[in-house]
């Protein structure tokens, strides 16, 4: 086979001896921050901010650590009602995250948003239905809203092998100090300490971005007693003083700031299988976005390493590669559901925001130093061998082997995977599909190795059944 394998020039897997968890979390938050519509180091500034309430009010040790990365992965199920948000309300998921966020927490700032924001784009009569349906079951809607997302975060935190304090405190991110919260309605000392300090974090980011610092301080002064225990803003009030505290929220050098906090350097051995478990979970971030994708990831990588293993790759090169399967559409986390599940023709913009998604991938990976350098592999899923793919417009020699591996798998799934504008196909279909475009889009070893490793598949499941 004519293309070079990333793999083999980079001189195999990147060795993970030196690998930090915080590093690796913190760098993998970035991806979060793009879902939930919020700028760059989102994540990173909580972590900043929430850290060092804890520190004031007396945390210490392993309470602080699980503190830290709480605040690093308060939003690891911000993916999962993204496709809910956009089917109640009729409007981008992303941007109606961020900006709902943005409102100053009361009912009436809430309803002017709803009739504000549901439906712009949709038909009068659609708008009010919608609208007539969020006011008639509103509770229950925002209830489920985020008792899907904070659960589904704390489930990934236990995947990922994070201690209770910190499940529990991403399940609890959205109880409020009154009891006005979602989804159990905790109140006061009933809610993880951790969780509040998560939430006051969140908003005190949120609105210095919006409003700077007056606005920030003014609005946790505001929800002090009804969000937020007074203890917490009280101490925030106090370390706000601190010098130079502020100046920190512009700070390029923030992430690894954060990065060298004591309460990060837990101390984990991070080995294959820790890797192999992280990236798992952060595939079902990615994988939770749209029920048209549900366990894709999973189905990419599965067709992958049948097509390596085919191919002959050895064991440790099909584990690297598996992990670039599992990573490779992160940067759809970006990407709208209203496009994303959208059932009819694309237009430029949503086409264009589609197309960028390798390019977020790969930037995400980049930022990761155990998987840097799968990022390119990521990057390059979309291209074609007659340079007629994107983002790049890569052609022949210029694709790597690995790529060309995963570009056939993922196009494989999609094809025998239900769409929201057609009906999953059958596999002898997508078959033909991909031999029809074999030397234009698609390398003929790897459809091959697909082809015999599904007929190998087949057979072990027929002896199973027998």
């Amino acid at each position: 086979m004519a293309s070079t394998s990333i793999y083999l020039a980079n001189g195999g897997a990147r060795p993970i001896n030196d690998l930090s968890l915080h590093e690796l979390i913190g760098s993998l938050s970035f991806a979060l921050d793009m879902t939930e519509g919020q700028p760059q180091g989102h994540s990173i500034r909580c972590c900043w901010i929430g850290t060092q309430i804890g520190a004031a009010i007396g945390l210490n040790g392993i309470e602080l650590s699980d503190l830290y990365f709480t605040l690093l992965m308060k939003d690891l199920g911000c993916s999962s009602n993204a496709a809910r948000i956009c089917e109640l309300y009729l409007a981008d998921d992303i941007t109606f995250k961020r900006d709902f966020k943005t409102i100053d927490g009361s009912l009436s700032a809430a309803l002017r948003f709803v009739f504000a924001k549901t439906g712009l784009e949709a038909g009068l009569s659609d708008r009010i239905r919608a609208i007539v349906n969020i006011i008639q079951n509103g509770g229950e809607i925002a209830k489920n809203l985020i008792e899907t997302r904070c659960h589904r975060g704390a489930e990934i935190a236990a995947k990922m092998r994070f201690s209770l304090a910190v499940q529990d405190g991403i399940r609890g991110l959205d109880e409020h100090w009154d009891g006005s919260g979602k989804p159990e309605a905790l109140v006061g000392n009933d809610i993880p300490l951790n969780s509040n300090i998560a939430l006051l974090s969140q908003v005190i980011d949120i609105f210095h971005t919006e409003q700077g610092r007056e606005g920030a301080l003014s609005e946790i002064k505001k929800r002090s007693g009804t969000w937020f225990s007074p203890q917490l803003v009280e101490a925030f009030e106090v370390l706000q003083n601190t010098p130079g505290f502020w100046n920190c929220f512009s700070n390029e050098d923030l992430d690894q700031i954060v990065f060298e906090m004591a309460p990060g350097q837990l101390s984990v051995v991070i080995d294959e299988n820790y890797l192999d478990d992280i990236a798992s979970a952060f595939s079902d971030v990615v994988d939770a976005k749209s029920s048209f994708t549900a366990d894709h990831s999973n189905r990419v990588t599965l067709y992958s390493d049948m097509i390596a293993e085919e191919l002959g790759l050895s064991g440790d090169h099909r584990r690297w590669l598996r992990r670039a399967a599992l990573l490779h559409d992160i940067g759809k986390l970006a990407v709208s559901n209203q496009i994303l599940d959208k059932p009819d023709k694309l237009d430029d913009t949503e086409w264009a925001a589609i197309r960028a998604h390798p390019f977020k991938s790969e930037c995400i990976l980049k930022r990761v130093s155990a998987f840097s350098d799968i990022a390119p592999i990521a990057g390059s899923h979309h291209e074609r061998l007659d340079g007629k793919g994107y983002p790049y417009g890569l052609e022949g020699d210029e694709i790597s082997l690995e790529t060309r591996i995963l570009t056939v798998a993922d196009v494989f799934d999609a094809l025998t995977a239900e769409r929201p504008y057609r009906a999953a196909m059958p596999v002898a279909q997508a078959l033909a599909i991909l031999e029809n475009d074999i030397g234009s889009a698609f390398d003929p070893d790897c459809v091959a190795a697909l082809q015999t490793g599904l007929r190998r598949l087949n057979a072990s499941v027929d002896v199973v059944a027998a």
